[in-house]
């Protein structure tokens, strides 16, 4: 079943057109990559896709088993309740706030207690930060961050904090996670721990994965397919085998010695 699907999906600024008539399609339980040069429309697809941007034309639509959802012009808060999570190139996250804050926060949207509850800290309003105190801590378990639960994210390494990110969307509770250049700036150890988090996180948490990344050793191994985009248009789509011996995605952004990626 696609979960989601992208119909002619265009955004200008001005007299500039970033993403032009993008057609995405993503099934579920996929992990896809999205590449391309700098500057190719990639952060402006997934901005698109958040509702960070509002597109000039086309659709968004995320089906899940019970719902099916537009998401074109919608906030990017009824966006994120829809099931649809991300995580950003430059890393945003409440750096003067506890590592379990900033996770405690994303689970916020699924709280179980009304205004009245909060206001007056009622014993249900106690019990349900309890449980979201908890599963917080559950996540910071799974990206290894337990231990530093109390400590302020802007203390964290700079992988620490990619770690807290994903943290957090997945505290969201998504069914589809975008991953904005998960491994920038990561060494390849760190980049070797991460690959093995994002298939770890993918099946425990039966996810669809989208993921933009510029470390084609790291696509070439965990994408089942790639769209690749250059000045805001599809160029290519297809396995991780056929990108590697598409011409034109060679010319455009791989290079000749990509054949040995992912090997």
């Amino acid at each position: 079943m696609a979960i989601l699907s992208v119909k002619k999906l265009t955004k200008s600024f001005g007299g500039l057109t970033a993403v032009a008539n993008l057609n995405l399609e993503l099934n579920q339980g996929e992990l896809v990559g999205l590449i391309g040069p700098n500057g190719a429309g990639k952060t402006t697809v997934f901005n698109l896709l958040t509702g960070v941007y509002e597109p000039s034309s086309g659709t968004i639509v995320l089906e899940t088993e019970d719902r099916r959802r537009e998401l074109q012009g919608q906030k990017p808060y009824n966006i994120c309740k829809a099931g649809l999570a991300r995580t950003f190139q430059n890393i945003r996250l409440f750096r003067d706030l506890t590592v379990l804050d900033n996770v405690r926060i994303a689970m916020h949207q699924n709280a179980n207690y009304g205004l009245l509850s909060g206001l007056l800290h009622l014993p249900s309003y106690r019990k349900e930060e309890e449980r979201l105190k908890k599963e917080s801590y559950e996540f910071l378990r799974i990206t290894k961050l337990d231990s530093k639960a109390n400590e302020l994210a802007k203390n964290l390494s700079y992988g620490e904090q990619r770690h807290l990110e994903i943290a957090r969307a997945l505290a969201t509770k998504p069914v589809l996670l975008l991953l904005d250049e998960p491994a920038a700036g990561m060494n390849p150890a760190e980049t070797a721990q991460l690959t093995q988090l994002i298939k770890w996180i993918r099946k425990e948490f039966h996810l669809t994965i989208l993921l933009i990344e510029h470390d084609m050793s790291l696509v070439m191994k965990i994408c089942e397919r790639i769209y690749v985009l250059d000045y805001g248009m599809l160029i290519a789509e297809g396995t991780p085998e056929e990108i590697k011996s598409n011409k034109r995605v060679i010319k455009a952004y791989l290079g000749e010695d990509v054949s040995n990626a992912g090997d």
